[in-house]
């Protein structure tokens, strides 16, 4: 059988369904945004992320700067995505003889300006040679109380479901930049200069994202504790299909309440695209999808950029999305797709 034949997901899930933690210190292993290690009064969370050139990035556009900027960032999402804050962070590159010290030292300063900007420290990793062209691979440490931590598994029925910021935005920018390189190539003019007049907030979303401590920051100062959460980098449809699997729910999401941009939005009709097509499956937005209880909505809906777009529900209600009709469709992932 192919990897395409079965997904992601499913591979993961055939890889380690027969894995059993055997130290008492691994509190949470495969199946969240990181791991959870207990280190003593404190708990250590551990997550890492590949990227790879043609795959997860393309370099005739992508700036050597800000993919370092990136890399590092999407880690730092996966432990706010926990209710942590990241801490260290190591770096393991492979490169082809094609690259330079000064593109290698470009990369290097983009992740020093993430670190920088959210605290973190580099403390290693790992060069090499690669045949294939150039791979990051991210490993960040970051540390949270044990009873704040927050796991996907914790939705209850009639929690509000909300997300920060807007989606789609990040999709959009890579449609501009892949349209940019289609006419680069056909024009063979090493003058040519792309259009990108209009279009600097979502080429900013997927060239250079930010993750959302400010809004961990912000959950934690009016005393929201989510019960659930994760972060956007696949798509909204397949995080929430995550958070409903794994805490055994349902939900009901309504399209009239997910956050858009402006620009997304007219970039889509540029596009011919569906909005809420790329709303709920563009991802790379990096935005916080999370699960609260009812009672803190007085609370949440104060809060700025955080949207509440639906609530749980129980699991024979199945996985919902209310149109503007008010037509009930049925949640598919189709999102980003890794083979």
């Amino acid at each position: 059988m192919q990897v395409s034949e079965i997904g992601e997901f499913n591979l993961i899930k055939t890889l380690t369904e027969n894995i059993e933690l055997k130290n008492v210190s691994s509190e949470k292993g495969i199946g969240d945004d990181a791991a959870v290690i207990f280190t003593g009064e404190k708990r250590l969370l551990a997550t890492t992320d590949i990227l790879l050139e043609g795959i997860h990035f393309d370099l005739t556009y992508t700036p050597l700067k800000h993919l370092g900027y990136k890399a590092a960032v999407v880690n730092f999402s996966d432990i706010y995505a926990m209710n942590g804050q990241p801490k260290q962070l190591l770096v393991t590159i492979g490169l082809s003889k094609r690259f330079e010290v000064e593109q290698i030292t470009e990369i290097y300063s983009g992740i020093a300006l993430a670190c920088e900007k959210y605290g973190v420290d580099l403390v290693g990793g790992d060069t090499s040679s690669s045949l294939t062209g150039l791979t990051l691979s991210i490993t960040c440490l970051g540390e949270a109380d044990k009873n704040k931590i927050v796991y996907r598994n914790g939705a209850k029925e009639n929690d509000l479901i909300c997300v920060s910021g807007n989606l789609g935005a990040a999709y959009m920018g890579l449609q501009i930049l892949e349209r940019e390189k289609r006419i680069f190539q056909s024009v063979q003019n090493p003058d040519f200069q792309p259009d990108f007049r209009t279009k600097e907030y979502v080429l900013e979303r997927q060239l250079k994202p930010e993750a959302r401590k400010d809004i961990i920051e912000k959950l934690a100062k009016n005393n929201i504790l989510p019960t659930s959460m994760m972060d956007i980098s696949d798509g909204l449809s397949s995080e929430i299909l995550h958070i409903c699997t794994q805490s055994g729910c349902g939900c009901a999401v309504y399209e009239d309440k997910i956050p858009i941009d402006y620009q997304t939005a007219v970039t889509a009709e540029e596009f011919n695209m569906n909005l809420t097509t790329v709303a709920l499956n563009g991802g790379e937005d990096y935005e916080l999808l999370f699960t609260t209880p009812l009672a803190d909505y007085d609370k949440v809906k104060t809060l700025d950029d955080i949207h509440v777009i639906g609530h749980i529900s129980p699991a024979e209600s199945g996985k919902m999305l209310i149109t503007r009709d008010n037509q009930q469709i049925e949640f598919k992932a189709q999102g980003w797709v890794g083979f």
